[in-house]
């Protein structure tokens, strides 16, 4: 193929020279072609050199160079596989320059023809091919080439990255090169004759570890179901292991929605500085993984895109402190977070945003920008290094949003656009309101003396409840939810109120003592995050709720038989209005999410405490058992092999989980939990069940079987109280149960969060998440495993396969549908997945898949006919005549086939 013409500096080293003329040469790789084989130890040694220096001569062993005369630079002008191709450009060069650089006298006009002739046939080749120019480095495009042709992957197999490592195969490393593409680990060795290859797909691993050694500190252990490879002496092994877990993690997840990889075409040109050896896939799968941890981390809708980051001071008008920290900039949200963990957090909507300004730099605050909102709060960021650039971005995306109103009356002629700012004022109006605001004491400091954690005494708050009502109608519980409530109107007047508020430890410290339930549904709303998802989509859930009415499925009926015994306690679920809100939530719920489908528990406690859109996703409650058991082990140790023995964790952790503790403890207490993991998220939940395993150690130890331990566990959890909730008493599910017994001493909830917190409160978020992944990919796999000796099970009885030959078949039909997924086909995707069908049922393939498998379990049919005989197999399978075929139709047409044969 022609090349761009690239500077060669040593012509002939390791080369040998076959045609020449006075412009150009032709040459040969020693040890390739020409010479019947390997080229003796000469032609070894260069082979080995050319995999272990990463040389593209490994897979284009010719070239042609162009020389001007009198000088002593080479240029590679074309290079090729085989013999046949090289003389094709040969010749071409020929007939068709030759003679056209005889005319030239001078050098430099004869280097500017051939390189612009050569990018000329490159341009043109590529508009006749339809292919586009993309970001990938010339570097990285030899690599792609190589890749392909090593691996016999097709185009559609998109390469990642690669890197140089050893490969232990037994006791002796293979050194050579890993590829990571979208869908497989490659690894590829030639060692003095010797060629050594390795393909895994990432839907195969079942264990992906970074293991340290006392030889070997930086080692790669790879598992899957039947062997373990080990990949050592990485240069870079933090970044290889990182994408590794990303794609096999794009596997896992492809495996339960059946959704392919898609590029991300949005990224920026590549800079001149940038590494030689990266591709747009590399830079889009990093871009996604920053992502990722950005929604995570500010809980934010799942299609939000970081653009950028930077350090930052902010500065905190409730202690008058400048708080170092870093900005998060993305489409639609402007998000801060303290270098000091918990100790601030912001996140500042681009459609709250009215105005933002450049103040002018001193030595107390350089670089400073401030930011307003809708709700007249100002923001003051400092020590910003490219504060410039960084406007510039804000101002293209508070264009790009079509949401936000710019210009309301009272900004008229505020807004000024410019190329290197959004708005500009006079720094000391943002100086002015800033300490205006500082030195102002709120409302509520001047009605209430505030103690040193920022709540008004009890004895002063009483006292004006006493004003208010006779002491006949003093409820000591309306009194306890009276100080919370004025607690968060005092906390709004300091840090704001809304989604725009400072969010501090004193934030976290009020949800722990646990929320008003005048002000539950407004915090859950801004907690979870789905206040930003309601206002980036809004009327999904309207019409949501409006596809998914009318539809009956096994969900629904489901529905429809619990709807009245949902909660029969509780006001909100004593009328037809309730039972209507929960049944639109709960269908809608099972429309959007089928695989999940009726999810009762967490829509009773939203719709209770907020709108009918505050749903979260549940968790995949089999890896968070993993985890906990992970968890149990690290931190209960002394418990740990007992509840392993008893089988208990797995028992306890998936209605734990699955529900966050609302079908395990009194309502009252659950939707303190609630509140607590929509403002900390999983860890909660994490800490929670380790503080009860603690609680409850020395009864554990003592408990014979698996259902003594459950009582043990289900009588403490079921007398958590909840002291101050003003709902009716719910009456304990043990003490109805079980009058002969002793009642179980009550259990402040408060006091339980609290010891989770003291006790276990150093679990990380991020810490969770790498244990998900780990345990994702034992989950996933365990499940495949399950589901393919299920479908042996079932349709074993209906052919003469045996059951080694159904795992066989099945394991072939689920690798064809894989490949529809990474490489297209001819039909739609959705049409070859419908998870509402039996396993049998749900795969589907089409003919194009058909002929590949055909060709390998009838190689005796290959030859000019095989395609014929493919069709009419296809079609004598295909029973409903859909153009595609099941894994029942594909086993029983076979097993016709193989009983008529027989």
């Amino acid at each position: 193929m022609w090349v761009n013409p690239e500077e060669v500096l040593l012509a002939n080293a390791l080369w040998v020279t076959e045609r020449a003329n006075p412009y150009f040469i032709l040459q040969r790789r020693k040890g390739h072609g020409g010479d019947g084989g390997g080229g003796g130890l000469a032609g070894l040694l260069v082979g080995t050199l050319d995999v272990v220096l990463d040389s593209s001569a490994r897979v284009a062993p010719y070239r042609i160079l162009y020389q001007a005369p009198d000088s002593l630079v080479y240029w590679t002008v074309a290079c090729g596989c085989s013999r046949k191709e090289i003389t094709e450009h040969w010749e071409w060069l020929e007939q068709n320059l030759l003679q056209t650089l005889s005319i030239f006298e001078n050098e430099n006009d004869i280097n500017t023809f051939v390189r612009g002739k050569i990018q000329g046939i490159i341009a043109e080749y590529n508009k006749i091919n339809g292919i586009k120019e993309d970001d990938d480095t010339e570097k990285f495009k030899e690599a792609i080439v190589k890749f392909h042709k090593l691996f016999g992957m097709p185009e559609e197999e998109k390469l990642v990255n690669y890197y140089s490592c050893s490969y232990w195969k037994g006791k002796v490393p293979r050194q050579g090169w890993v590829y990571l593409s979208i869908n497989h680990l490659c690894f590829y060795s030639f060692l003095m004759g010797r060629e050594a290859k390795l393909v895994i797909r990432w839907v195969d691993i079942t264990q992906l570890e970074k293991n340290a050694t006392l030889l070997f500190p930086d080692m790669i252990k790879v598992s899957t179901r039947s062997s373990e490879h080990f990949f050592s002496v990485f240069l870079n092994i933090s970044e290889t292991f990182k994408l590794m877990e990303q794609l096999a993690n794009i596997a896992m997840r492809q495996l339960l929605d059946n959704e392919g990889f898609e590029q991300d075409r949005s990224l920026p040109k590549l800079k001149r500085k940038s590494p030689k050896k990266v591709s747009a896939l590399k830079r889009d799968l990093d871009a996604r993984a920053k992502s990722e941890r950005y929604r995570a981390l500010f809980r934010l809708p799942k299609d939000e895109k970081l653009d950028g980051h930077t350090d930052c001071t902010l500065w905190t008008p409730f202690n008058k402190m400048h708080i170092l920290g870093q900005m998060f900039v993305s489409t639609n949200y402007i998000c801060f977070t303290s270098k000091e963990e918990n100790l601030c957090s912001l996140i500042i909507p681009l459609r709250e945003v009215t105005i933002v300004e450049k103040a002018d730099s001193s030595s107390v605050l350089p670089s400073p920008l401030s930011i307003s909102t809708k709700n007249r709060m100002t923001f003051l960021f400092a020590n910003l290094k490219d504060r410039d650039f960084l406007v510039q971005r804000i101002s293209d995306f508070l264009q790009q949003t079509t949401s936000k109103i710019y210009l309301e009356k009272n900004m008229s002629g505020s807004y000024i656009s410019s190329d290197d700012e959004v708005f500009t004022r006079s720094s000391s109006i943002v100086s002015a309101s800033t300490h205006k605001s500082l030195s102002s004491e709120s409302e509520g400091e001047r009605q209430f003396n505030l103690n040193g954690n920022g709540i008004p005494t009890a004895t002063q708050a009483l006292m004006t409840m006493y004003r208010r009502r006779s002491p006949e109608e003093f409820n000591p519980k309306l009194a306890k939810e009276f100080l919370k409530e004025q607690a968060w109107k005092i906390h709004f007047a300091e840090y704001g109120q809304g989604v725009c508020m400072y969010r501090t430890e004193k934030t976290r410290d009020l949800v722990l003592k646990g929320i008003p339930e005048s002000m539950r549904g407004e915090l859950w709303l801004l907690f979870s995050g789905a206040i930003n998802e309601m206002a980036t989509h809004p009327g999904y859930y309207e019409d949501l709720v409006e596809r998914s009415m009318g539809k009956y499925n096994l969900a629904t009926e489901e529905i429809e038989r619990d709807l009245h015994r949902s909660l029969p306690e509780h006001p909100a679920f004593q009328n037809e209005m309730g039972i209507a809100a929960l049944r639109r939530v709960l269908t809608a719920y099972a429309f959007r999410n089928p695989n999940i489908g009726y999810c009762q528990r967490l829509a009773r406690s939203g719709l209770q405490n907020c709108t009918e859109v505050c749903l979260q996703k549940m968790k995949r409650a089999l890896v968070d058992q993993g985890v906990f058991e992970e968890l149990a082990r690290d931190y209960v140790p002394q418990l740990y092999d007992c509840m392993q023995d008893l089988g208990v964790i797995s028992t306890i952790s998936l209605s734990w989980f699955l529900t966050l503790f609302l079908s395990v403890m009194p309502f009252e207490s659950a939707v303190v939990v609630v509140d607590c993991f929509f403002c900390e998220g999983i860890k909660v939940i994490f800490q929670l069940a380790l503080a009860v395993l603690d609680a409850n150690v020395d009864k554990l130890l003592n408990c014979k079987d698996d259902g003594e331990a459950m009582t043990v566990l289900g009588r403490y959890l079921d007398s958590v109280t909840n002291k101050d909730s003003t709902l009716p008493p719910i009456p304990h599910l043990h003490s109805l149960l079980s009058d002969d017994v002793e009642p179980y001493p009550e259990v402040d909830i408060f006091r339980l969060i609290r010891s989770s917190y003291e006790k276990f409160g150093s679990i990380r978020a991020d810490l969770i998440e790498q244990m998900r992944f780990k345990q994702r990919l034992k989950v996933i796999q365990t499940l495949e495993d399950t589901t393919k000796r299920n479908v042996v099970r079932t349709i074993v009885t209906e052919t003469s396969f045996t059951i080694d030959e159904l795992e066989e078949l099945y394991a072939l039909f689920k690798a064809e549908h894989l490949t529809s997924c990474y490489w297209g086909g001819n039909s739609n995707a959705i049409d070859r997945h419908d998870p509402s069908l039996p396993y049998l049922e749900q795969y589907r393939i089409d003919f194009e898949q058909f002929k590949g498998m055909f060709a390998l379990l009838f190689p005796w049919a290959c030859g000019t006919h095989s395609d014929v005989l493919a069709a009419r197999l296809f079609r004598l399978l295909d029973e409903n005549g859909d153009l595609l075929i099941n894994f029942r139709e594909f086993v029983s047409g076979l097993s016709k086939e193989n009983s008529q044969h027989s």
